[in-house]
């Protein structure tokens, strides 16, 4: 099922198709939109922990792997690494479901670090579970 690695590390959050609006002259998808929907994906999931706003504070290196084309569907998994005061760490994943296949490769991967808001726009702690 997976092409190079064994396979995908975290919840499913987000799935979506690469469409050619999405990509750059050489008809490859731009990574700036996949870092866009890995970035989604990471307030979606940190946004359910903290029961509320959430904003990202970081990226931490991120380095493409596969290029991604028109007609592949890219999965975002995410796993919540850890949960500070104010402050989550999640392990994100890119995955490429290559047109018309079962092939699965990934991408790239990052950490991002999501910071929960109060309603002022605050830092504010972010809820024992």
């Amino acid at each position: 099922m997976a092409g190079k690695d064994a396979g995908p590390i975290g919840e499913l959050t987000l799935r979506t198709l690469a469409m050619p609006a999405d990509t750059n002259a050489a008809g490859d998808i731009f990574g700036g939109w996949v870092m866009a929907q890995m970035d989604l994906a990471c307030g979606i999931r940190a946004a359910e922990r903290a029961h509320g706003r959430v904003v990202t504070a970081a990226v931490k290196e991120m380095a493409f792997a596969a290029p991604m084309k028109v007609g592949d569907t890219l999965s975002i998994y995410t796993h919540i690494e850890r949960v500070g005061r104010t402050s989550m760490t999640l392990k994100v994943e890119a995955w490429a479901q290559r047109y018309l296949s079962h092939v699965m490769d990934r991408v790239t991967h990052a950490e991002f670090v999501m910071v929960a808001l109060d309603a002022d726009g605050k830092p504010t702690p972010v809820p024992v579970e």
